[in-house]
């Protein structure tokens, strides 16, 4: 698809021309960003997480669209986009571990508030603060695999703040990458290490359940969403050795199915409707496949 850039818009944080560039915006993020070590100082001028998200949302929409971050966690990404002239606003319920120890959910506010950035965090209503149909770009970065039920209510919800022909972008946890296939070969687990799973303070925020490509093919469809990329991507390179990173790009760029993330993106359907049960014939078939129990008599 053609790129749509090229929109002049003042960026929201204290009256500054947008960034120039990806690593512009992303280099402006890591100077501000009040939490050292968080970005990698190796993604500021390479590929990486914020690169890769950057390039796809200059490649869909134009400067001055509208960006809603389902759980932004501290906005690092949302403020990436926010420095590219984008109007974004994020959204979380800032109760991971590390958010609510010392004064860091009230550093991630200043944060947001210094980008410009229209920040929400989930309160005790269970409805989302934002009008219907008033974002161009709905994205739920490292969110999805964290959830313990069914995504079908969330991202319906969501997809209703979306404009028609409108976006949503989701990067999650690829199950099988090739870590976790080695892993599962040299019988270890593919699951979140055991020791943070067993001292983790409180409700397990950890992932619950990550996905394949198949999953995601899946999920456009059930959400009525036409798929404009679905592949594979780079997101945690940092944790392959430096010696053998550049082999590791080159077998994973031949076999994208066995990267470390997947990367959808999806259009929303002119036709679409909220569409959040099927009849219980249907349950009834899918569930069959995994019990005993003969639904059907």
């Amino acid at each position: 698809m053609k790129s749509l850039v090229g929109v002049s818009v003042k960026n929201q944080s204290e009256g500054m021309e947008p960034a120039k560039t990806i690593y512009e915006a992303i280099e402006r993020t890591f100077n501000m960003f009040p939490f050292e070590g968080y970005i990698r100082p190796e993604y500021v001028k390479s590929q990486g997480p914020y690169s890769n998200i950057g390039n796809i949302v200059l490649k869909y929409l134009r400067r001055g669209s509208s960006i809603l971050d389902f759980g932004c966690g501290p906005c690092d990404k949302t403020a990436v986009l926010q420095h590219l002239g984008f109007h974004c606003s994020a959204y979380d319920d800032f109760q991971d571990d590390w958010h609510v120890i010392d004064d860091n959910k009230e550093k991630i506010v200043s944060f947001a508030n210094d980008c410009g950035i229209d920040l929400k965090m989930a309160g005790e209503s269970e409805i989302l603060p934002f009008a219907e149909q008033s974002f161009d770009m709905v994205m739920l970065h490292d969110v999805l695999e964290h959830l313990h039920d069914s995504p079908r209510d969330l991202l319906d919800d969501l997809l209703g703040l979306v404009k028609p022909d409108g976006l949503i972008f989701i990067t999650v946890p690829n199950a099988v990458n090739i870590r976790k296939r080695v892993s599962v070969l040299l019988g270890k687990t593919n699951l979140p290490s055991f020791e943070s799973y067993y001292w983790y303070p409180g409700p397990w925020r950890g992932h619950v359940r990550e996905y394949v490509k198949s999953d995601l093919s899946l999920l456009a469809e059930y959400l009525n969403c036409e798929i404009l990329e679905l592949h594979g991507c780079d997101h945690m390179l940092h944790k392959v050795p430096s010696v053998a990173r550049n082999l590791y790009v080159q077998v994973t760029n031949v076999r994208k199915g066995v990267k470390d993330t997947w990367l959808l993106v999806a259009r929303k359907r002119s036709n679409w409707k909220s569409h959040k049960s099927i009849t219980s014939t249907e349950l009834n078939a899918i569930l069959g496949k995994s019990t005993g129990y003969q639904y059907e008599h």
